[in-house]
């Protein structure tokens, strides 16, 4: 009796991440698709998002990561899309939304700027 066992055999280990997301731009054409995170790993991530995107196509994209004293950081995406899954909901407005695989081959963050108010010295 032979025993199978199966191995994960990613090369990054992915977190299960629910985080805003926005596609910027595909190829050479400017986007503001908000999406979700599904996964995300140093080398790509899982995301779900309602627009059209091809396999092998160049994405942009912002992960927001959601800060507790009101700063959110961005992090600035680019990669190429590798995946695309069928349908995860019925269509809106004509738009599916879809899962995408897309790799993370370079980043940076981005802060947002927060305005504290000044203190009145009256």
């Amino acid at each position: 009796m032979s025993e199978t066992i199966l191995r994960d055999q990613r090369k990054f280990r992915r977190f299960e991440l629910k985080l805003p997301l926005e596609v910027v731009r595909t190829g050479s054409s400017r986007l503001s698709h908000p999406g979700e995170t599904r996964n995300v790993s140093s080398g790509g991530v899982l995301f779900i998002v309602r627009s059209q995107l091809e396999i092998g196509q160049p994405i942009e994209y912002f992960i927001t990561l959601l800060n507790a004293f009101g700063a959110d950081v961005r992090l600035h995406c680019r990669g190429k899309v590798v995946r695309l899954e069928q349908p995860v909901a019925v269509p809106v407005n004509g738009e599916s939304p879809i899962a995408v695989a897309a790799t993370l081959e370079r980043y940076e963050f981005v802060r947002q700027t927060v305005r504290i108010p000044a203190l009145s010295t009256a």
